[in-house]
């Protein structure tokens, strides 16, 4: 038992995986602190960091579930000020440097291409008629916003009549760099590949609802355990070293072409790993923790 290990959780209070991340480390250690990080304040002059009046340079550590109910730009401000306390003396996992590589669709999926790893045919402008040329060649295309979790933000335009009207519409919501996506033939499903200190954990199914075009739960997908080939799980694997997150899930599908990865995830839940096979992630990833800060 660690009982004299204070970590805190950086998550969000309504949200199932930092609830029970926080709860977790309260039955292991005695301690329980749910930081909302908009919440946070940093002292230039002292170089102290607070949320409600607690010191958080006395923690051992932070592990970060969430860093904001949406995602934005503003997630990269507030992982400086979490850059500055892992520098300071509080351990912060994932290191919000690692972290920073990821919340930005863009930065992450040019590391991916960069270390030759196979992601789906993606172009990337801020010119519409180069955007609409685009979608011109890939027929049906996904306009994915570059900081987004669950499909929110995200549309689907094909290559007919309002093509240009809809790329006009997305680059208007503030997406000035318009991130295209083929949309890929898949089999009804993609999968989470999990990772925790880098080593393989599980492997999850998301299926698609009847309809839709996405598989995220927040349209209906389910949740199902999925047996791996080695071939897929090592693909996974040197994916996410390419950032070396302590706990992370590589999204992946599988095509008649051979496999894809879409993204690794800086954040990836706790739910569908426990929906699926019953592991309590949250368990396994406090172990990873309490090892590195012993």
């Amino acid at each position: 038992m660690k009982k004299d290990k204070k970590i805190g959780v950086i998550g969000i209070e309504s949200g199932w995986s930092s609830n029970v991340l926080a709860e977790t480390i309260e039955k292991r250690t005695g301690f329980k602190l749910l930081i909302d990080i908009e919440k946070l304040g940093f002292d230039a002059v002292t170089g102290r960091t607070s949320v409600n009046g607690f010191d958080i340079s006395s923690l051992d550590a932070v592990i970060v579930k969430k860093v904001g109910r949406d995602y934005s730009a503003d997630m990269l401000d507030r992982m400086e000020i979490l850059k500055y306390m892992n520098d300071n003396g509080v351990r912060v996992f994932s290191r919000p440097e690692r972290i920073l590589r990821v919340i930005n669709r863009l930065s992450g999926t040019l590391a991916l291409r960069h270390a030759g790893v196979p992601i789906p045919p993606t172009f990337v402008t801020e010119d519409l008629d180069e955007a609409h040329e685009a979608v011109r060649r890939f027929g049906r295309a996904i306009l994915k916003p570059l900081y987004t979790s669950k499909a929110r933000g995200m549309t689907l335009v094909e290559d007919d009549s309002t093509a240009y009207e809809k790329l006009e519409k997305f680059q208007r919501s503030g997406n000035t760099m318009m991130y295209i996506q083929k949309m890929l033939d898949i089999p009804g499903r993609d999968l989470g590949v999990v990772f925790v200190g880098g080593e393989y954990l599980t492997t999850y199914a998301r299926i698609k609802a009847e309809g839709e075009w996405n598989t995220t739960t927040a349209n209906g997908g389910k949740y199902s355990i999925y047996n791996p080939s080695r071939q897929l799980v090592e693909l996974a694997r040197r994916s996410q070293a390419v950032f070396n997150l302590d706990f992370t899930c590589v999204d992946v599908v599988e095509t008649a072409d051979g496999p894809y990865v879409f993204e690794v995830s800086a954040f990836g839940g706790f739910r569908g790993i426990y929906e699926s096979s019953g592991i309590d992630a949250a368990e396994v990833y406090l172990n990873h923790v309490l090892k590195e800060i012993s």
